[in-house]
């Protein structure tokens, strides 16, 4: 099993930046497919981005391509969303998530593992 811990949340005016992490703990982090979701007030659970175990391949949602990347130091067990021209939409709380297989998805009932949550806020 692994344990995950998000931060680096906060809030941020329409246009800015932030830098989420997860950190992982327990099973042996590179053996892990990671992902990234979010889920705004009344709205479902959404999948952001995705990453391979060797960071090789990522995957992410139309609605963030070209603004947010996804990256991953296996030496510090960590994954991480760069978040960049921040839009109000993409308020949410972000989720990290972990999957022990072959591919990455872009289904959250897929990840067998999640971490608490951190928020983010943009404002307009």
């Amino acid at each position: 099993q692994v344990q995950l811990v998000e931060s680096g949340g906060g809030l941020v005016q329409a246009g800015g930046s932030l830098r989420l992490s997860c950190a992982a703990s327990g099973d042996r982090f590179s053996l892990y497919q990671m992902g990234w979701f979010r889920q705004a007030p009344g709205k479902e659970r959404e999948f952001v981005a995705a990453i391979r175990r060797s960071g090789s391949v990522t995957n992410y949602a139309d609605s963030v391509k070209g603004r947010l990347t996804i990256s991953r130091d296996n030496a510090k067990n960590t994954v991480y969303l760069q978040m960049n021209s921040l839009k109000p939409d993409d308020t949410a709380i972000y989720y990290c998530a972990a999957r022990a297989a072959l591919t990455i998805t872009t289904r959250w009932n897929d990840y067998a593992y999640w971490g608490q949550g951190t928020q983010v806020t943009v404002s307009s």
